[in-house]
C-alpha cells in the first residue's frame, strides 16, 4: 500500500473504534516502543529490529490496543536525528510487525514526513505527530492517505521547550491550537473520528500547567468529540510533582494519573507498563460495577 493511496474504508472503521474507549472508564492502551538509543526510559529503548518486534508483540500480548514505534527521542534537550537515521530505525519495524502480526494497530511517532510517508506505506495506521502538524506536508499525507492522526501540542523545539514557557490560560491556548488544527483537517474532508488530540504534558509546560491541561481535556474535545490521548508515563513531570528523579520511581505517579484520566473519559493512554495499566483498569472498573 503506499502511503499516499487512500486506506479502505473498513480500515478507517477499525482505526476509528480504537481511537475510543473500549467502554466507559476503560481507555485504549498505546504502548511504547523506541528505536532510539537516549530515549529517556531505558526499558522502553529497543537494541535491534528484532528486539522491537518482539517488545511490540509482547506488549500486545499483555493487552495493548496500540504499538507507537518512535525512532527519535523527543525529551528536552534531545538531539535532532537526520531523515536517514530515523528511517533506518523505524521502518524494517514498522514492516516486521506489520507481517508478523497483520491485525496489530501501529502508530508511527514522528514529526519527519519522509518516515511517515514510508512508514504508513509498510502498515502504519497512525502518524503521531508531537510537533503538531506544523508541516503542511504532513497535512497532506494526512489528508491524502486518509490515515489516524494524533496531533499533539508542543512549544517551540524538543532541544529548548523547557526554557521558561509561558500562557495565560494554558488549558484554553492549548485546546484552541489543537481545535483549529483538527477543524482545518475536518474542513478540508478529513474524517474527525480518525483524529485524536494531546495536549502535550512535558512539551514545553511547567508543572502547574501539565496540571490545569489534565484537569482540563474536556476542552479538546470540541463540537467534533475529537478523540483525546494522554502521555503521561513516566515524564520528569514526576520529578516536580513528586520529587522523583528518577525514572524507574514514577510508575506510581503514573498510575494516579491514569486512574484520574479514566475517570475523566479520556480515550487512550500513551504507556510504558501495559500490564500494570490493564491492571488497574480492571480493578477501577470492578470497584465501579
Amino acid at each position: 500500500m503506499a502511503g499516499s493511496q487512500p486506506y479502505a474504508e473498513s480500515r478507517k472503521a477499525r482505526i476509528a473504534v480504537a481511537l475510543k474507549p473500549i467502554r466507559k472508564g476503560f481507555p485504549r492502551i498505546m504502548a511504547v516502543v523506541n528505536c532510539t538509543p537516549d530515549s529517556f526510559y531505558s526499558a522502553s529503548r529497543a537494541e535491534t529490529e528484532e528486539n522491537a518486534i518482539e517488545l511490540s508483540i509482547e506488549a500486545l500480548t499483555n493487552g495493548a490496543d496500540w504499538i507507537d514505534i518512535g525512532g527519535e527521542s523527543t525529551r528536552p534537550e534531545a538531539s535532532e536525528v537526520s531523515d536517514e537515521e530515523e528511517l533506518r530505525r523505524v521502518i524494517p519495524v514498522v514492516a516486521g510487525l506489520r507481517e508478523a502480526k497483520p491485525e496489530a494497530l501501529i502508530s508511527i511517532d514522528t514529526r519527519n514526513v519522509a518516515v511517515a510517508r514510508a512508514a504508513l506505506a509498510v502498515g502504519a495506521d497512525l502518524i503521531n505527530d508531537v510537533s503538531g502538524l506544523r508541516d503542511a506536508a504532513m497535512v497532506e499525507l494526512v489528508l491524502s492517505s486518509g490515515c489516524g492522526v494524533c496531533i499533539m501540542h508542543m512549544r517551540g523545539q524538543p532541544g529548548k521547550m523547557q526554557e521558561n514557557p509561558e500562557y495565560g490560560d494554558v488549558a484554553q491556548e492549548v485546546a484552541e491550537s489543537l481545535l483549529e488544527r483538527a477543524e482545518s483537517l475536518v474542513a478540508r474532508g478529513h474524517p474527525a473520528e480518525l483524529i485524536c488530540l494531546d495536549p502535550g504534558i512535558g512539551f514545553g509546560k511547567r508543572l502547574q500547567h501539565n496540571l490545569e491541561l489534565l484537569r482540563n481535556t474536556s476542552l479538546l474535545r470540541g463540537e467534533d468529540d475529537f478523540s483525546v490521548l494522554l502521555g503521561v508515563s513516566r515524564k520528569s513531570f514526576f520529578k516536580d510533582l513528586l520529587g522523583r528523579e528518577q525514572v524507574d520511581h514514577r510508575l506510581a505517579g503514573t498510575l494516579a494519573v491514569a486512574a484520574f484520566a479514566s475517570s475523566a473519559g479520556i480515550d487512550i493512554l500513551r504507556v510504558h507498563d501495559v500490564e500494570e495499566h490493564i491492571d488497574l483498569l480492571k480493578t477501577l472498573e470492578e470497584l465501579r460495577r
